[in-house]
């Protein structure tokens, strides 16, 4: 395809835009809550009205692709991600803060939704598997980078004494989205033509899908991974400062950033242990780990905690893709429908935070995080009774150590 590496390029900045503009909430929740003076339970609202939407819009969002193709639904993302920063940036409040992160979900969510399939049409379907880890790579440097480039603008000369010291964030957020909308309406983008699994089906195939036991309980099984994940990496600096007196723009942010970038490095140890493995056992381990890493994270000593919660990050970055995985070959049909439904339990990002911030005020903060107990508990029985159609395909390690050599059978 002619301007393929140009195309490529525009959607792979498009993931680090999402990932840095999202994982941007998690430093940013100590400062807000001294700048607005917030209880616990009004600043969970920060990272509810963001993931609340990604939750309403997974599914729409797939039809309004179907509907009016991939540059409409990406030019109505960049607009809702302009107006949200904009908004912040010049009537910065914890009122427009909810609104504006709410809008910049939704933009967001859409963006997540169209750039899959257009990544698969533009790279060409023989690369798309490649582009696809790439694109996953750049999301995680971006995660990882996001909240350094807050620890460096926190650090500068007379940022601490200076309130509101984060808003310029938001007024490049807002200028690079214009940028985003000129490439988007100069770039030749190629016409996604949706496969059956991208399709999200009519309601009768959500309907179908909705009766099945199996596939509520893995939709609670999505809540329950991005819940853990969105609760550790938003609460964690808030944590570090009032239990250990670490500080939220030094340490603190450097733990969040570190949360980000061994979750990136798990993934690949996560691919690699795929290929050995029974996905249900991969699985298992990882959330065990991430229960013994979370333990040492809330109750260990200040030095313990500092790298036990980057460390849960490592062991939580195969859940959402095992989880998924194992629930759309659980089902023998309308995989596009399940995709959507599976990816509005990014509405556990929403519930859980906000659920830490109330029980933070009235028990503490410590139990309150505790709450991830049972969500990873919930999602460690999910790799007991999951009873997938169709399993994983696995090698030995002879055959993984050598793959010129022809398998049994072959």
């Amino acid at each position: 395809m002619k301007h393929r590496a140009l195309i490529v390029g525009y959607i792979l900045v498009i993931w680090f835009v999402i990932s840095f503009v999202t994982n941007l909430i998690g430093p940013l929740m100590p400062i807000i809550i001294q700048d607005f003076k917030l209880s616990l339970a009004m600043a969970g609202f920060l990272p509810f009205s963001f993931f609340l939407a990604y939750g309403l819009v997974s599914i729409p969002g797939g039809m309004l692709v179907e509907a009016r193709g991939s540059r409409l639904t990406i030019l109505v993302a960049f607009a809702l991600n302009f107006s949200g920063s904009l908004a912040i940036a010049l009537w910065p409040g914890y009122a427009t803060a909810i609104g504006g992160l709410f809008v910049i979900g939704l933009g967001m969510a859409l963006l997540q939704v169209v750039i899959i399939p257009l990544m698969r049409t533009a790279g060409g379907e023989a690369h798309f598997a490649f582009f696809s880890v790439m694109g996953q790579l750049i999301f995680g440097l971006a995660s990882f980078l996001s909240p350094l480039a807050f620890k460096l603008l926190m650090e500068r000369p007379g940022a601490a004494a200076q309130g509101l010291a984060w808003v310029p964030f938001y007024w490049v957020f807002a200028a690079g989205f214009i940028a985003l909308v000129v490439a988007n309406q100069t770039l030749p983008l190629p016409e996604v033509e949706l496969t059956d699994e991208e399709r999200s089906g009519g309601w009768a195939a959500y309907k179908e899908l909705l009766a099945r036991r199996d596939v509520r309980l893995f939709f609670l099984g999505v809540m329950a991974y991005v819940g853990t994940e969105q609760t550790l990496a938003n609460w964690m600096s808030q944590f570090l400062a009032t239990y250990h007196g670490i500080s939220a723009t030094g340490d603190g942010a450097d733990a969040v950033g570190g949360f980000w970038g061994l979750m990136s490095l798990g993934c690949l140890l996560g691919l690699l242990l795929l290929k050995l493995l029974d996905s249900r056992v991969v699985l298992a381990a990882f959330t065990t780990l991430a229960l013994a890493c979370a333990g040492l994270a809330l109750f260990g000593p200040a030095g313990v905690s500092l790298w036990a919660f980057p460390a849960s990050g490592f062991f939580l970055s195969v859940m959402f893709s095992v989880v998924s995985s194992l629930g759309l070959n659980s089902v023998p049909r309308h995989h596009g429908a399940l995709s959507g439904v599976l990816c509005t339990g990014i509405l556990g990002g929403a519930v859980m935070p906000l659920l830490v911030g109330v029980l933070g005020d009235q028990f503490g903060l410590r139990a309150a995080m505790s709450t991830v107990f049972l969500t990873l508990a919930y999602i460690l029985g999910v790799s007991g009774w999951a009873r997938p159609l169709v399993r994983n395909e696995t090698v030995s390690l002879a055959q993984l150590l050598s793959p010129t050599k022809p398998r049994p059978g072959a």
